[in-house]
């Protein structure tokens, strides 16, 4: 049975995968690591946790020396708006945190599953159906950081053997915890707002497609590429992975299917949407369909459904 490490265990991600896992693999084998929040409720409670500040290299290499971890799925980042307010904090997290983990996994032989994201692309990448290989030229802090990290996962792979493995996200949407600091934020804050107030200002303007992913499938995908059959993975890490892609109107128009007086309107934060018009409109992630069998189980109009069904109970 595989022991596990999940570093940033009480981010919007992590928290659930962190339950997902102790799921699949049961709850002692799951170590849930955060840094200065600790966990609460069920997260705290259904298994173990440790202060882990992946800037400390130290910190690491005890967890796993303590747990006797083969497997990190490092979720520990800054996200990209906050990066692009805190472009030094987000390199040290995202970077020299990253470097740490990989260095800890060589000399202790774990596998690593580390998450790039759309932001790693630029205004050069196609922006429709953006190729698995193609040109990554990104204009914040927060892609540079991703793009340097894919290929530091692909160097310690090819270098040093060790097991690395991830996924581009889209922006990810969830019931359960609530984002971070992304430009993506606005497709879970909409749905809150919908019930709510029955009203949402979005702060990314009417045509700016993205490509997006429920929480469901976004857990999946890390944990099916980890299970996957390495000899079949030609690319390993940073594998396009997508469910849907829309623009506000769109999401705005599902939700209205199910609550007819909703309104949205608009103001517009501009550091976002110069973001935004930087990330492709549509992946194409046939890579992973073919590497590993990806395939989402969620589109707009179940991932709608389910989100309005399960914030109704939770909110009321």
């Amino acid at each position: 049975m595989k022991k596990i490490l999940v570093t940033g265990g009480v981010g919007q991600i992590g928290s659930e995968l962190v339950m997902e896992l102790r799921r699949v693999y049961g709850v002692e084998n799951v170590v849930c690591g955060v840094n200065r929040t600790q966990p609460e409720g069920k997260l705290k409670e259904s298994g173990p946790w440790e202060i882990v500040n992946c800037t400390n290299a130290q910190q690491v290499a005890d967890v796993v020396k303590k747990y006797d971890i083969d497997t990190i799925y490092h979720l520990a980042a800054i996200l990209s708006a906050v990066a692009e307010a805190k472009p030094n904090l987000a390199w040290n997290v995202n970077i020299n945190a990253l470097y740490n983990v990989l260095e800890v996994a060589r000399e202790a032989n774990c596998a690593v599953f580390t998450p790039s994201s759309i932001g790693a692309f630029g205004s050069s990448t196609p922006l429709d159906n953006t190729p698995q290989d193609t040109i990554q030229r990104p204009s914040t802090m927060y892609g540079v950081t991703k793009v340097a990290g894919e290929l530091l996962c692909d160097y310690y792979y090819k270098r040093f053997g060790v097991d690395t493995r991830g996924v581009r996200y889209p922006g990810i949407i969830s019931n359960e915890t609530l984002p971070g600091g992304g430009t993506t934020d606005y497709a879970v804050e909409i749905y809150y707002e919908a019930i709510k107030q029955k009203k949402y200002t979005c702060n990314l303007p009417a045509g700016t497609f993205l490509d997006m992913m429920y929480m469901p499938d976004a857990l999946k995908a890390g944990i099916d590429l980890m299970e996957a059959d390495p000899a079949k993975l030609i690319h390993r890490n940073a594998f396009n992975v997508t469910a849907m892609s829309f623009d506000p109107e769109i999401i705005a128009a599902e939700i209205k299917k199910h609550i007819p007086e909703f309104v949205m309107d608009y103001n517009v934060d501009k550091v976002k949407e110069g973001i935004a018009n930087s990330w492709p409109n549509s992946m194409d992630d046939s890579a992973a369909r073919a590497e590993w069998g990806w395939e989402p189980s969620y589109d707009l109009s179940a991932m709608t459904q389910d989100m309005l069904t399960v914030l109704e109970k939770k909110l009321k």
